[in-house]
């Protein structure tokens, strides 16, 4: 079997399931991508060139889909090139999010097209407009947001299946598309993601380990989307009721996915700015980015993880975090619900309310056994559902067989 892998970043969410099909006998796996990155053993690698750039004083709400358009143009010709050379896929299986594989089935019609259906966006019930304090939309949001979908709509109308991670994920595209749609996770590696009583870190400036009483939150950049604002409001009660403590805070000042700040300032400052005056800087340590090796020891030292987020992407650190048997403080949106259950495999807490997310961080750090009944609880659940090797990889090679 021919299988052709399309990704910007490659290999992306396909960072374990292409080099296992490559591994098995009979399947020649390739990918199309415009990254630089490393490609695991055993896969062929082609890439494509931007050769243009986005039209001056376009009309905004066009943007978005130009910009898809002209990466599509670009992998399309160089798909064009493959086909020339004798290369036809049976399989095709693309992240959509940046157009690539827009025109890629009329380079190989009998191709069956699978999409990863990661998110769709709606100008209601999820990420937009869900928070009050940035709730100032733009004119024409919802027409902004029906042309940023156009390249999903286009995907699913070729595609023979859409697979989405999670079945909140799943459940924001239309329900049109949703029969389309199977849910199989990406799969955490729950024998490297584990706890381990030895951990011991050098972070921030820090020497920390199993012995120290350790609050931790992670963002890829921090900004509202993922609740930083909520926790930072959070930290002066918990501080002031934990004199020991001791706050570890991972990720970056860019954005992600939301709206810049409108200060001109990142959202890390800003909102550091806030509360600078009402918390002990001391005791409050920001690591910006570190490496995956690093990450996953600052989990297995976390006395009390915060993992907030609007309705949106559920994050791979929530569920690794639980893998690492951590005792984890949860917003109660609708992604989080999915894998986490309230006073068993954790806390969940209404995600404005610093207040109580602050009684509740307190709450468990008074008490050793209940964070280690939860943590025992999340661990045995991400191995139960989500577990790479023996759960969601082999999940996803039957479903990639089974077409």
């Amino acid at each position: 079997m021919k299988l052709l892998f399309i990704h910007q970043n490659f290999p992306g969410q396909f960072i374990h399931l292409a080099p296992a099909l490559a591994k098995h006998s009979g399947n020649e796996v390739r990918t199309l991508t415009i990254s630089n990155r490393q490609i695991p053993e055993g896969i062929q690698t082609s890439r494509y060139k931007i050769n243009r750039g986005s039209t001056k004083d376009i009309h905004p709400w066009l943007i978005d889909l130009e910009t898809k358009t002209i990466r599509g143009e670009a992998a399309y010709y160089a798909a064009l090139q493959l086909k020339h050379q004798g290369y036809y896929p049976d399989i095709i299986f693309a992240h959509p999010g940046w157009g690539e594989s827009l025109f890629l089935k009329d380079v190989w019609p009998a191709a069956k097209l699978l999409v990863y259906c990661e998110y769709y966006y709606n100008a209601n019930d999820g990420d937009v407009g869900f928070d009050p304090e940035f709730n100032n939309q733009e004119p024409g949001m919802a027409a902004r947001l029906r042309m940023k979908n156009a390249n999903h709509d286009l995907h699913l109308l070729n595609a023979t299946r859409g697979l989405s991670p999670t079945l909140y994920q799943k459940s924001t595209f239309p329900e049109f598309f949703q029969p389309k749609i199977d849910v199989i996770h990406d799969g955490i590696d729950t024998q490297f993601a584990a706890p381990n009583i030895n951990a011991a870190l050098d972070i921030a400036g820090l020497r920390i380990s199993k012995s120290d009483e350790v609050i931790t939150f992670v963002n890829r950049n921090l900004e509202p989307l993922r609740g930083y604002h909520i926790f930072m409001r959070s930290l002066a009660k918990i501080l002031q009721d934990r004199p020991n403590a001791k706050i570890i805070i991972v990720g970056g000042d860019e954005v992600s996915y939301g709206a810049k700040s409108p200060t001109g300032t990142s959202w890390k400052n800003l909102f550091f700015t806030e509360v600078k005056n009402k918390i002990d800087l001391n005791r409050v340590h920001f690591a910006g980015k570190v490496n995956y090796k690093d990450f996953i020891t600052l989990l297995q030292i976390s006395s009390v993880h915060v993992y907030l987020t609007y309705p949106f992407v559920l994050s791979w650190s929530l569920l690794e975090a639980m893998s690492c048997g951590c005792a984890i403080v949860a917003s109660d949106t609708a992604p989080v619900k999915e894998v986490i259950s309230n006073d068993e495999t954790g806390m969940l807490i209404n995600f404005f309310d610093a207040e109580k997310l602050a009684a509740t961080v307190i709450q468990l750090l008074e008490n050793p056994q209940e964070r280690k009944r939860i943590g025992e609880n999340a661990r045995n659940f991400i191995i139960d559902n989500y577990d790479l090797r023996n759960v969601c990889l082999p999940k996803q090679i039957h479903w990639i067989n089974s077409l």
